[in-house]
């Protein structure tokens, strides 16, 4: 995997998810998002990197357009506009987030190795996390 920095973009992987994203349709978008938190959910031995990373990148984007939620700002995303996504993705993005950080995730074991466990990644994805939780903890 090429990673050049720790922005949830800023990696091969989930920058080729941004093209993926741009070549499908409005409707394809949200189930392109749907299916990188579901993969991510559904893994039962150790999660893949690539599913990881991809993952991430879906999490962010709908974090972003949660109340508050960070903007995804950063040339690898997704140029095309995204529709806005079903409320229910939170939840499974948050999901897709504690899965990846738990054990037996590739990407969590890479970034402790390189950053620790409270590196500039890990910060992100609490942050990530953060808003998740808030959005959903309101609609209740």
């Amino acid at each position: 995997m090429g990673t050049w920095d720790t922005g949830h973009f800023d990696n091969d992987t989930a920058a080729d998810f941004a093209a993926d994203l741009d070549d499908a349709t409005e409707a394809g978008r949200t189930e392109l998002v749907r299916e990188a938190l579901l993969r991510a959910t559904a893994a039962e031995d150790c999660l893949d990197s690539d599913e990881a990373v991809v993952a991430v990148a879906a999490a962010a984007l709908v974090a972003e357009q949660c109340p508050g939620g960070p903007p995804v700002e950063t040339v690898y995303g997704p140029d095309e506009p995204l529709p806005r996504f079903p409320e229910e993705l939170r939840v499974l993005a948050l999901r897709a987030l504690d899965r990846v950080t738990a054990d037996k995730s590739e990407l969590r074991d890479l970034w402790i190795d390189a950053d620790g466990e409270d590196g500039e990644w890990h910060r992100g994805i609490a942050r990530l996390r953060s808003t998740l939780t808030a959005a959903i903890s309101t609609r209740l």
